[in-house]
C-alpha cells in the first residue's frame, strides 16, 4: 500500500511542487468532473478553494508577524512559557489538504460509506467532503509517529469512520428535537467534533444521578447573548487578547493597540474565510449526492453535511462566549500547557457536541465544557511537533515565525482521537508495552462508544413514544 502511495506521489510530484493552492484547484476540479459536475461549477469550486488557501495563509502571516515578538516578551516578563502559536483550525486544514495522503483517506472513507450503505449499517450519505481532513490528520499523526505505517493509519481511520457514520444516524432524532425539524428532513452531520459525545454523555449522566437540581437554575441563552452583545463577538475577543498580550508583554501603547486591532481582524477573518472552504466543495458534494441517488434509487438517506446548521441554537454561542475567558485562565494555570489560545479561543470544536448531548441545558454545557477544555489544550500541545513538521514540509509554516517556533490549534476537533493516534503511532514502532497500551486504549474507546450508542437509542425511543402519545 505504501508503495502505491509513493508511486502516486512521485507521479504527481510536479503538481505537488506547485504548492497547496494550485494543487487543490486541479484536484478538486478533476474530482468534481469525474462526478459529472458541470465544468464551470467544478472549476468554480477549485478556484474558491485555492483562494481560500491563499487568503488563510496571508491572514496567518499577518497574525504571527505581529504577535510573535510580543509573545516572546510575554514569556520573558511572566515566566509562563506559552510558546506554541495557536493558528486556529483553517491553517491545519490547509496543511492537511496539502498532503496527497488526504485524498487517499478521502477515498477510504467514501468507499467505507458506500459499503455501510449497501449493508444497511448506516442511513447517512456523507457529502461533507471538505471535513475529511479531520480524519486525515488522525491518520497523518499515526504515520508521523510510526515511521509512515500506512496500514495502522488506515485501520484507525476506518474505525473512526464507522463510528462517525453510526453517530450521524443516532444523533438525527436529537437534531429534529433541537431544531424542530420534521422526520422527513434529511439533515445530519458526520463531523468529528461530535465524537466527543460519549465523554460528554458520561458527565451528563453524572449530573442526572448526583446534580439534577442544577437544571432548576438554567437560564435563557438568547437573553444572555443579547446582554453580552458585541462584547462576546469574535473581533471583540481578538481585541481583548491583543490588549492582554500587549500589557503582559510590556509593549508600547501604540504596539498594544496594533496587537488588539490585528487580533480582532484575524479572528473575524478566520471565520469569514472558513466559509469559503465549505462553499468550495459544494459542487463536488452535490455531484456525489446525485451519483449516489442514482445508484440507490428510491432509498431515503440522511445527508451528512457540516455542523453549522446547529448555529441557530443560541445556547451554543452563549456557552462559547463564557468558555473563552475560562479557556484563557486554564491556559495560564495548566501545568504542561504551552498554548496561548488565540485562533481557537471560540471553542466551536466543543460547543456543538455539548449542545447535542445536554439538549441545550446551558449550565451543564458551561460546567462540562469547563472540565473538557484542558483536554483540548493538552491535545493541541501534544500534536504541535507534528503540525509544525508537516507545515514546513508542505510550505505552509507561517513565514513571520522564528524557525524554531511551533504551531497548533487549541480547540481542534477530535482531541481524544489525536491522543489515540499518537499512542497507536508509537505502537507501530514495536515494543510489547506500546502495543498493549494501544490495544487497551482503542478497546476502551470502542466500548465507551457502544455504551453511548445505547444511551442515545434509549433517548430516541423516548422521542418516538412522545410522538405516538400526542
Amino acid at each position: 500500500m505504501s508503495t502505491i502511495i509513493e508511486f502516486a506521489n512521485s507521479l504527481f510530484q510536479p503538481l505537488i511542487n506547485l504548492g497547496a493552492a494550485p494543487l487543490m484547484l486541479i484536484v478538486l476540479t478533476v474530482l468534481a468532473l469525474l462526478m459529472k459536475v458541470k465544468f464551470s461549477k467544478a472549476l468554480e469550486g477549485g478556484i474558491k478553494l485555492a483562494i481560500a488557501l491563499t487568503a488563510m495563509g496571508s491572514i496567518i502571516g499577518t497574525l504571527t508577524g505581529v504577535f510573535a515578538p510580543a509573545l516572546e516578551n510575554f514569556v520573558k516578563s511572566t515566566g509562563i512559557e506559552l510558546s506554541i502559536t495557536d493558528v486556529g483550525w483553517a491553517p491545519l486544514a490547509t496543511i492537511t489538504w496539502g498532503s496527497m495522503y488526504t485524498l487517499y483517506f478521502l477515498l477510504i472513507l467514501v468507499v467505507l460509506n458506500i459499503i455501510m450503505l449497501i449493508l444497511n449499517k448506516t442511513d447517512t450519505l456523507d457529502v461533507d467532503i471538505f471535513n475529511v481532513w479531520h480524519c486525515s490528520i488522525v491518520g497523518l499523526i499515526v504515520m508521523h509517529y510510526s515511521n509512515n505505517n500506512l496500514f495502522l493509519a488506515t485501520i484507525l481511520v476506518i474505525i473512526i469512520g464507522i463510528m462517525k457514520f453510526i453517530n450521524a444516524d443516532i444523533m438525527k432524532p436529537t437534531f429534529n428535537y433541537l431544531l424542530d425539524m420534521p422526520d422527513s428532513n434529511p439533515t445530519t452531520t458526520t463531523h468529528l467534533n461530535f465524537m466527543l459525545n460519549p465523554v460528554i454523555m458520561l458527565f451528563d449522566k453524572i449530573f442526572d444521578k448526583i446534580f439534577p437540581f442544577i437544571d432548576k437554575y438554567d437560564f435563557d441563552a438568547t437573553e444572555l447573548n443579547k446582554k453580552i452583545g458585541f462584547w462576546g463577538s469574535k473581533f471583540a475577543i481578538g481585541f481583548y487578547l491583543g490588549i492582554f498580550v500587549g500589557i503582559l508583554g510590556k509593549q508600547s501603547v501604540k504596539d498594544t493597540f496594533e496587537l488588539a486591532f490585528v487580533g480582532g481582524m484575524c479572528l473575524e477573518l478566520f471565520s469569514i474565510i472558513g466559509t469559503w472552504f465549505i462553499s468550495a466543495v459544494e459542487p463536488l458534494s452535490q455531484g456525489i449526492t446525485n451519483f449516489m441517488s442514482k445508484k440507490f434509487e428510491g432509498r431515503m438517506f440522511n445527508i451528512g453535511i457540516d455542523w453549522p446548521f446547529l448555529a441557530a441554537r443560541s445556547e451554543m454561542w452563549a456557552a462559547a462566549n463564557i468558555l473563552a475567558p475560562i479557556m484563557l485562565l486554564w491556559a495560564l494555570i495548566l501545568p504542561g500547557n504551552k498554548i496561548l489560545p488565540l485562533g481557537g479561543i471560540i471553542a466551536i470544536g466543543l460547543t456543538p457536541a455539548l449542545l447535542v448531548v445536554t439538549r441545550g441545558k446551558i449550565l451543564r454545557m458551561i460546567i462540562i465544557g469547563t472540565l473538557m477544555l484542558p483536554v483540548f489544550l493538552y491535545s493541541g500541545t501534544a500534536i504541535a511537533p507534528f503540525v509544525t513538521t508537516v507545515a514546513k514540509r508542505v510550505g505552509a509554516f507561517p513565514k513571520n515565525l522564528p524557525a524554531n517556533a511551533m504551531i497548533t490549534h487549541s480547540t481542534l476537533e477530535g482531541p481524544i482521537e489525536k491522543f489515540i493516534a499518537i499512542i497507536v503511532g508509537k505502537a507501530g514502532n514495536g515494543g510489547i508495552k506500546n502495543i498493549l497500551i494501544a490495544l487497551a486504549v482503542v478497546l476502551i474507546y470502542i466500548i465507551l462508544f457502544i455504551w453511548y450508542v445505547k444511551q442515545m437509542n434509549s433517548r430516541n425511543a423516548e422521542y418516538t413514544n412522545e410522538k405516538e402519545s400526542v
